[in-house]
This record gives structure tokens, sequence and C-alpha cells, in this order.
């Protein structure tokens, strides 16, 4: 089964500072006596969790005849990044995620089964990352530029991410967990605007997550550091790309320097060796080589096993 999904963001912070990692946090009664019927709800619906935000929101309206508002819809998704984040609730009861789509596998018969498998079989890839000083990932803040990306990051075995603005709680927690996941530090890329705003959205991200690798790590060379690829002024500079002042709506540009620029403007296969030289300059080229190696003895087994109907 293959599950994709698009992450969005919560739309409001209330003029409060945004914490990083966890956040105490004491509710007065009524925010208390919401909880609560939100965890009467995680309860009723346990065995189809986790719930999104706006399925509680849904269940309080009609249970607890909770107000069916926008406002009163932030309100809530506020409250639960904010217990979440205080580890009032947990953060695998609740996605606040956006688009969600499930493709189920099938097959037509046993002997589509076979040919799929001769297909996978020939089409075998081994982690490339095995081994490697660092686990990389590639975030890029247009979801548009995603397949160019990864044509360049699929051949080291690397996913490429977007993020077109601040992501979820429950995306967030998810890099961490990744992070968490194994002995070895993880490096985020970046790719995105040179601007106030690309460059903070990448750096609550990374601050965020690298909070709670932090907060939980059981080995201290676990941690995340983030990597500016592109856009840079350096960059803009080296290939004459066109810029435009800071917007001054962006309450960020007050601190801004120099102009901005859209990642767009840079040609893509300039992009594409600037992307290329980033990964390999943090990689073990020969290690690399040998899991390539690897990859192909492997596959020759594999079509070897498979029966013969399964192997034209």
């Amino acid at each position: 089964m293959t599950v994709e999904r698009g992450d969005v963001t919560a739309r409001r912070n209330n003029g409060r500072k945004r914490p990083k990692g966890y956040a105490d946090w004491s509710p007065q009664a009524p925010a208390r006596a919401l909880l609560g019927q939100v965890e009467e709800i995680l309860a009723e619906y346990a065995d189809h969790l986790p719930l999104s935000v706006r399925q509680i929101f849904y269940r309080l309206v009609g249970r607890f005849d909770y107000e069916k508002t926008e406002n009163a819809y932030e309100r809530l998704s506020d409250k639960l990044v904010r217990a979440r984040r205080a580890r009032l609730i947990d953060f695998d009861a609740i996605r606040d995620d956006g688009v969600v789509t499930i493709s189920p596998d099938w097959y037509l018969d046993v002997e589509d089964f076979w040919d799929q498998a001769a297909r996978r079989a020939r089409s075998y890839r081994r982690d490339r990352e095995a081994g490697q000083p660092q686990l990389i990932e590639l975030w890029c803040e247009s979801a548009g530029m995603l397949p160019q990306l990864a044509r360049v990051a699929a051949e080291f075995s690397i996913p490429v991410y977007s993020a077109s603005g601040f992501l979820s709680l429950t995306a967030t927690r998810q890099i961490a967990d990744r992070a968490l996941d194994g002995t070895r530090p993880t490096v985020l890329l970046h790719v995105g605007d040179l601007d106030p705003s690309g460059q903070s959205i990448f750096d609550a991200i990374a601050a965020d997550a690298a909070a709670f690798v932090e907060a939980d790590r059981v080995i201290q060379t676990l941690r995340i550091e983030p990597v500016r690829v592109a856009l840079t002024a350096a960059q803009v500079s080296a290939y004459e790309l066109p810029t435009a002042p800071a917007k001054a709506t962006d309450g960020r540009s007050a601190s801004w320097e120099g102009g901005t620029c859209q990642v767009e403007a840079l040609a893509p296969d300039d992009l594409a060796a600037i992307v290329r030289e980033a990964i390999t300059s943090r990689m073990d080229m020969v290690r690399f080589a040998a899991e390539v190696t690897r990859e192909s003895d492997d596959r020759r087994e594999l079509l070897w096993s498979l029966p013969a109907g399964g192997t034209a």
C-alpha cells in the first residue's frame, strides 16, 4: 500500500512566540475541560487512530455542542498543538496533515503477481545511503520542484520532501523520529527562495525538529544539521540572477540585507549540479560504489529465483 501525504501548518499562533520541541503548558479550566472531551473522543475511536484535527472538531460539535465556526476550529488546532508539545496528548493520536492519498496494492491473478515481481526485481535498488556517515534528506520550498530534485536524489537513495509553509507539528515530529531511528547524524539539505520567508521557514523547521532530537536522543551523536544548498546570495551573484527588494509587508524584511530572488530563477541544470555536489560532498563515495555493486549482484540473484513465467 502506498500512502502520500501533503502537510500543512497551523494557521495561527495567537501572537505567542513559536515554541521549539516540547513546551510546558498548564491549561486553564476551560482548556482542561476541552482536552478532557478530546480524550473521550480519542478513547472512543481508539481503533481508528490517528484522527485528524478536523475529525476531532466535528466529533466535538456533534457530541459536546462545540462551536461550529472556523475560529473555533483554529482555537482547537492551537490547543491540540500545545497539548502535544506539553505531552498531554500522544503525538501518534492526531494527524494535522493536509491531503492524504491511499493507493492499495492489487493483482489481476497469480501470473500478474509474478510479472510484477519480475519488474520489481529488474528495478531492485539497495539503500545506497547504507554505511554512510550521515543520513541525508533533501527539502525544497516548492512542491513543484519535487520531480526535478528527486531525479538527482534518487541515484543516492535520498528522499525529497517539500515544505511550502511552516510544517505541521506531525511532520516536524516525523523528521525528529527519522533522525532518532539510527546512530548517525541527520543532514537536512534545503533548496528555497532567497528571501526572509524562505529562510525563516527552513530555520524554524530545523530548529523545532532538532529540539525534539536533543530531548529524546539516547546517543549523543544523534543531531540534526541544517544546510542551505540554494538559493544563496553568492549563487545569485555568480549566476547573475535577477533580484527584487524584500516585501515591505513581510515583518521579517526589517532585518533582511540585500535583494531577494526565487530559486526558479536558477537554471535547472545548474540547480541539479549544485544539489548533486552538496550530496556527494557529504557521502563516502567508496562505500556508495560498493552498495551499487552489491545491488547488481542482488538483482541477478532475485531474477534467477523467479519462476520462468515471471522473468519474461
